[in-house]
């Protein structure tokens, strides 16, 4: 398998730094043309699966807009221009838990749209997680914090309570013991 070549691309819409839209004009391995071919521009993120120091897991429940329903979530951010994923991370966790940990592992990185990117999500575990503050997320989100056991997240994941396809990839990865 070949990558496609891309020969054109301008911006056709920008709101940074939330969002940009590209139209690119790409040639396929077998020598045909296509014209705008959209690539979505969003911030790459960081979502963390956190062990806390009693074996249970860091776990948010929170209104999030873009599943229009209140959904588990593990702790996750967006990357601020030029900040390193693993800072974010350690800065998302804090701000949004309270918590802090000592190991930190990165696992994988994940595009959220195949065809058209969106955004890369940076995957991390960490473990030995304690609270050490008052969260203050500044988030528009209601949140509540739970600490639940891998058996509690299956549960969840079962009755579909995690909405979002980054937090159940996350959630999975860990839980069914892919990764780490």
């Amino acid at each position: 398998m070949e990558k496609w070549k891309v020969t054109d691309r301008r911006e056709v819409y920008s709101n940074p730094p939330w969002l940009r839209i590209h139209s690119e004009t790409v040639r396929l391995p077998d020598g045909k043309v296509v014209e705008g071919f959209h690539q979505v521009q969003l911030l790459d993120y960081a979502l963390m699966m956190v062990e806390r120091e009693d074996g249970r897991f860091i776990v948010i429940r929170q209104y999030k807009h873009g599943v229009r329903d209140v959904s588990l979530m593990p702790p996750a951010g967006g990357i601020n221009p030029g900040e390193d994923p693993l800072e974010t991370a350690r800065r998302e966790l804090m701000e949004e838990t309270g918590h802090e940990a000592t190991g930190w592992r990165k696992l994988t990185e994940m595009v959220t749209h195949a065809n058209q990117r969106c955004s890369v999500g940076h995957l991390y575990y960490a473990s030995g997680a304690r609270q050490v503050a008052t969260p203050d997320s500044g988030d528009l989100e209601e949140q509540e914090i739970l600490y639940l056991t891998r058996d509690e997240i299956r549960a969840a994941i079962r009755n579909g309570e995690v909405k979002s396809t980054s937090a159940l990839a996350g959630f999975s990865l860990v839980i069914a013991g892919i990764l780490p």
